[in-house]
């Protein structure tokens, strides 16, 4: 029987306990942290997420801040409000919200963010960290993911696990860490992608199917193998004239006929979404205590 790996119930899980180590925090004097998030122009998805940080933030029990500018700001003018951020004591970590404008270069903006508060995970030093296995701060959705695996009881070690999306956000940084040395991972690891030929031959061998591919519903029945572990790191909103809100939901997998294969899934909503929200909390609480030496 298929089971359901619920992504909403361990975030509530993982917000009660950053919530409790923050009362002790601020018990002993200390300010709580404080995660900040720079916003630019108007996209809907953007904002949905920010806004899901904000409000996730002050269940915690953290201070959060929200910069916004016009669709029309500079690369200069953003360029020195991160500066502002970096030097700023009094914030732990900050993001700033992609995608941005297409007249700003999101590589230089990235470069300029101070290692120590990039909770993203986004910078050269902290992905070079990634890569060699050092403490860094790891990008948000990678990082849910493996808590997610990992806090559900998933036997990973030895594994083959197939990533199909090679993004820099994603689908390198899962495949680094799924095939670490150490109890958490030790799997074998193939990445795919858009070019990749005869994907569904490989996909059928995955044990544990990772699928950011950004397309909806691109996974099929025949692409998976009995009794996979499925994640799905996809969520698109597709027009539907016969739904009232003229819409539905979905991920980068057809769940509707290939969970019925799966040994454990990932619900869209419901599956990775949420930890990425609560792997960028721990990321500041982190960060804050790095700071502090806590």
């Amino acid at each position: 029987m298929t089971q359901i790996l619920d992504g909403k119930a361990l975030a509530e899980q993982i917000k009660d306990e950053i919530a409790n180590e923050v009362r002790h925090i601020t018990a002993e004097g200390h300010r709580p942290p404080h995660l900040a998030a720079i916003l630019v122009g108007t996209d809907g998805a953007s904002q949905t997420y920010v806004a899901s940080k904000e409000k996730s933030s002050h269940e915690v029990g953290f201070t959060s801040s929200v910069y916004r500018y016009a669709e029309s700001t500079t690369e200069e003018e953003l360029l020195r409000a991160i500066d502002f951020l970096n030097t700023d004591e009094e914030i732990d970590g900050f993001i700033v919200q992609l995608p941005l404008p297409s007249h700003i270069n999101e590589r230089h903006i990235i470069n300029a963010i101070n290692p120590d508060k990039d909770v993203d995970g986004f910078t050269p030093i902290n992905v070079g960290r990634m890569v060699l296995g050092e403490d860094a701060f790891v990008p948000a959705t990678p990082m849910g993911i493996m808590t997610l695996l990992n806090r559900s009881g998933i036997d990973t070690e030895g594994k083959h696990c197939v990533v199909v999306g090679r993004s820099n956000i994603v689908g390198t940084p899962v495949a680094n860490l799924l095939s670490r040395n150490n109890e958490h991972a030790n799997c074998t690891v193939t990445l795919c992608h858009s070019k990749t030929r005869n994907l569904a031959d490989i996909t059928r061998t995955a044990d544990i199917l990772v699928v950011a591919m950004g397309k909806p519903e691109f996974v099929t029945a025949d692409m998976v193998k009995e009794d996979a572990v499925l994640v799905d790191v996809g969520i698109h909103r597709v027009s539907d004239a016969s739904r009232k809100n003229g819409y539905y939901l979905c991920g980068d997998v057809k769940h509707s006929e290939v969970d019925a294969k799966c040994s454990y899934v990932t619900p869209v909503p419901g599956g990775v979404g949420p930890l990425t929200i609560v792997s960028l909390l721990q990321n500041t609480l982190k960060a804050f205590k790095q700071t502090h030496n806590l």
